[in-house]
């Protein structure tokens, strides 16, 4: 029994970061590698060359070499390095031990690199240990250094949870290593929501309706999600647990549609129609009415909350068409955001606070902007004649945006930066992919 639970720890939770490395007193997390805010950011150069198997053997090779390129992969995803070509290298990593701290730097500043990763892997009956450790070769320097061990299926894990201290200790953030994203598709003929990996992997069907279902949207602790379904033939809010599948269902007279969750607490706001009028109300975690936060003539959907949950962001015509307002909470004033563009839609708040992206409609093309919360500069269009691009949502750090595109043909789920750099497609379903939200914080699960 008791070598039954010591193997379901390190299967379920693994047992990572075991302890640090020696790290040197000159090196801190306030280097400042990375500054996120810069929209003219230089990719940094980082080699990674592929970890060095243990003893040599073919499983330990095959897994340090899918491990290495997964780690590049995944650190090149998020725009802020550049990966140097392993045929550049000037030492052969398999002939040398660049595992040991004697490195010599000049062997990677030779070809450009300011960064380096090296690896161990050692295999034995099915369990992994990595070491892993980020140098900075000018300095000749160890940034971090961090040791994990587990089942050989949980090997994306570790490599994420490095990438997260990677990220850490360059850029002072979290980063989106862990995180995943919600979306809606056509992939089984009907539309449901599924749920993919931060970078699309590993893509799984959520709901199961032969119906419709819409907006996908994120507790703030990423244990529920509340959508939109048609299920019974008309548009109710759903309120589900991801671990257990309990919840509550919204199904007052109307419309129940555009869920978003208040910012560390377990209630919600949702556009509801049962008085006659689309008005946004808040509510509990479990469907209750709380209040009614909007009472306007007209349309008023899509809250989106600022990361205090002191205001709410909400799509409403009542100048006419749809535009991008903001309301404070606590005193209940209302002031209106966009003005440029006739039709301006799917507001979201970045998690630092100061931007909104949203769906603007501009010349017969639906593009996605970013706009100063306090409305004192124009807004910046990201993407530009590309088809319809729409559903912006900020990645957990707001170093990124996740969107829906038609530009090349069916609807797909892309990605680029917080500037509307690197832009490129998050995966490809049968049928169409839409309404991607990003998770407010790290899984582990």
């Amino acid at each position: 029994m008791l070598n039954k639970s010591v193997f379901k720890i390190i299967f379920i939770c693994l047992i990572a970061t075991v302890f640090f490395l020696t790290e040197s007193a000159h090196c801190r997390t306030e280097y400042d590698y990375i500054d996120i805010n810069n929209p003219f950011i230089r990719k940094i150069p980082i080699a990674v060359p592929v970890f060095k198997p243990i003893s040599g053997s073919g499983g330990e090779k095959f897994l340090s070499q899918e491990a290495s390129n997964l780690l590049s992969k995944s650190l090149e995803f998020t725009g802020y390095f550049k990966i140097i070509d392993r045929d550049a290298y000037l030492v052969d990593p398999e002939k040398s031990d660049i595992i040991v701290s004697n490195i010599n730097f000049k062997n990677w500043t030779g070809i450009g690199a300011e960064l380096l990763i090296t690896g161990s892997l050692f295999l034995k009956d099915n369990i992994i240990e990595m070491e892993l450790r980020l140098y900075d070769t000018f300095k000749g320097l160890l940034i971090v250094g961090k040791r994990y061990k587990g089942v050989v299926n949980n090997q994306r894990k570790m490599i994420h949870r490095f990438c997260g201290e990677v990220i850490y200790k360059l850029a002072g953030s979290k980063g989106i290593f862990g995180s995943k994203i919600a979306f809606v598709s056509k992939n089984s003929g009907n539309k449901n929501i599924y749920l993919c990996e931060f970078d699309g992997h590993n893509p799984e069907q959520l709901t199961y309706n032969k119906s419709i279902a819409l907006s996908p949207a994120w507790s703030s602790d990423a244990k529920w999600i509340a959508y939109t379904s048609y299920s019974k033939g008309k548009p109710d809010l759903y309120i589900k647990h991801l671990k257990d599948k309990h919840g509550a269902i919204v199904a007052k007279k109307g419309i129940n549609i555009t869920p978003a969750w208040v910012p560390g607490k377990f209630s919600l706001a949702a556009t509801l129609s049962f008085s006659g009028d689309s008005e946004i109300y808040l509510l509990t975690g479990t469907g209750k009415i709380i209040k009614k936060l909007t009472n306007n003539w007209g349309i008023d959907v899509s809250p989106t909350f600022s990361p205090d949950g002191d205001k709410m962001a909400f799509v409403s015509n009542r100048s006419g068409s749809p535009q991008i307002y903001i309301m404070d909470l606590d005193s209940g004033q209302v002031k209106r955001l966009t003005f440029q563009g006739r039709y301006n839609t799917c507001p979201n708040w970045s998690p630092n606070g100061d931007k909104i992206a949203y769906s603007g409609m501009g010349n017969g093309q639906i593009n996605i902007y970013t706009i100063n919360v306090e409305g004192e500069s124009p807004a910046l269009q990201l993407t530009h004649d590309s088809g319809n691009n729409e559903s912006p949502t900020w990645s957990p750090d707001g170093s990124l945006i996740a969107f829906s595109s038609t530009r090349e043909g069916p609807c797909r789920i892309y990605v680029m930066t917080a500037y509307g750099t690197d832009q490129r497609c998050l995966l490809a379903l049968p049928g169409e992919q839409t309404d991607p939200q990003w998770s407010p914080r790290v899984i582990d699960n």
